[in-house]
């Protein structure tokens, strides 16, 4: 059982500061403490690990993610390999649909969608078009859709941005967010296929235990002191070797400049007595009630129990102190105010930035994991990134 240490330690020579213990903080202490043999201690302001991947076994047997669903989706093999060296992964394919105007569609809109939606004259007639057109599989956007002058294209683009992409981002971003039109979001585009995955990656899974206890396996080394209900605060006069912070970069400055916008979320549980609420484990609600989806836990796990727990998804403006940090908001503007405080950060040469906080972007796991790995490269190594992860794997 791994044992959570309160007190830190007395002697800070040599011993490396990390905070934030979610998936980019722990991978950044387990290189530390396993590939160079220091000290670490890695703290949180929270009482539990994992950020907003952290998750729990409810009294039924359910493994249920505070905040929502965590497909892990990469083509990198050697990221892949370094997180299943801590926790074995259940494979397991996104499928992702939304309720329009009461038929369920898959999201993203691809040709089958075509003919769950329209009647089947016009679905065969923008079928034919499409694959006239583009290459078969790729995806196209609305914006890209209407520069072909074409009425059926011009109908398509305008039904899914008026039925899907623009009343998600209301409730997402609370306006339609036209610059994150190329963000990738699978709701802002059609696919050319009848792939309905919601992501196209090789490896794609969920870790069996959940990723509290796969962040956990990461931290079991004698190295590591462990410090949650800890404010960086706390840390800040005490003498470290390296600080490597993965909390928003505002927050290490004392909001100097200014406070970087993020959007929140929140998530309302409710256990149901069935076997099965819905066909797929996220459904979308573009229109219908205040909540934008409803997540479903039981997909994603092999429970032979006729109940089911999901939970409907909230988005509101993150405030200090009231919810959590979830999504930066992109804008020129938002990116511009990061980029005064990394430059006013690169004063301070023993401290470092990464993860999505820390680094002010919307990464997926896969990208948080890399982003740490090659991080601790670029710090301690002149290997080149893809060689060093290789090296990690095969001494893990």
């Amino acid at each position: 059982m791994f044992v959570m240490r309160r007190r830190v330690s007395e002697k800070k020579d040599g011993i490396n500061l990390v905070v934030g213990a979610g998936l980019s903080g722990a991978v950044i202490a387990e290189r530390i403490a396993n590939s160079l043999d220091e000290k670490v201690v890695i703290i949180d302001k929270k009482n539990h690990l994992g950020g907003l991947v952290s998750d729990y076994v409810d009294r039924n047997g359910f493994l249920l993610s505070r905040f929502g669903t965590h497909i892990f989706h990469t083509d990198d093999k050697p990221v892949w390999d370094y997180v299943n060296s801590f926790g074995e992964f259940r494979p397991y394919i996104q499928k992702l649909s939304a309720c329009i105007n009461g038929i369920k569609s898959n999201v993203p809109f691809n040709l089958d969608s075509l003919y769950k939606i329209f009647p089947q004259s016009i679905a065969e007639r923008l079928e034919y078009k499409l694959l006239r057109v583009f290459p078969y599989d790729t995806e196209v956007y609305a914006d890209d859709l209407k520069i072909h002058c074409d009425n059926d294209f011009n109908f398509l683009a305008e039904y899914i941005y008026n039925n899907l992409s623009y009343p998600l981002s209301c409730k997402f971003w609370q306006d339609s967010r036209d610059d994150l039109q190329n963000s990738g979001l699978p709701h802002y585009f059609i696919r050319i296929s009848r792939d309905n995955r919601v992501f196209k990656e090789k490896y794609q899974g969920v870790p069996v235990k959940g990723y509290s206890d796969l962040i956990e396996n990461m931290l079991k080394n004698h190295n590591i002191e462990l410090c949650l209900n800890t404010d960086y605060n706390y840390m800040v006069a005490k003498n470290f070797k390296k600080i490597f912070f993965t909390g928003s970069i505002d927050d290490c400055f004392n909001y100097k400049f200014g406070m970087l916008p993020y959007r929140s979320v929140s998530f309302e549980f409710s256990d149901i007595d069935i076997n099965f609420y819905q066909s797929d484990g996220i459904m979308l609600y573009p229109f219908e009630f205040d909540f934008a989806a409803i997540h479903e836990y039981k997909h994603y796990q092999n429970l032979n129990v006729n109940k089911t727990v999901i939970s409907r998804e909230y988005h509101t403006d993150f405030v200090y102190g009231e919810n959590e940090r979830a999504c930066a908001i992109l804008t020129p503007c938002n990116i511009k105010l990061y980029e005064q405080y990394l430059l006013y950060g690169k004063k301070y040469r023993n401290t470092f930035f990464l993860g999505r906080l820390g680094s002010y972007k919307n990464f997926t796991m896969a990208e948080a994991v890399k982003n740490a790995l090659t991080l601790f490269d670029k710090v301690y190594n002149d290997e080149t990134s893809d060689d060093f992860i290789n090296q990690i794997v095969n001494n893990c």
